[in-house]
């Protein structure tokens, strides 16, 4: 099972942009993933941390 750390970066529409933490550094990648905000919490907002896990984000 692959789980995955993210921060929203920002919020368009109905996209946001995550950015992908990276455990090993601690650093935030520079890619940006868009992702439809009906698949994420409805409360986020740009800076909400995220957990990816068994195909659904979870705030963190």
């Amino acid at each position: 099972m692959n789980t995955f750390k993210y921060i929203v970066d920002s919020i368009d529409g109905d996209y946001a942009y995550l950015r992908k933490l990276d455990e090993e550094t601690g650093e935030y990648s520079e890619e940006l993933k868009l992702v439809a905000r009906a698949l994420l919490p409805p409360e986020i907002m740009e800076g909400t941390m995220l957990l990816y896990e068994w195909m659904q984000y979870s705030i963190i």
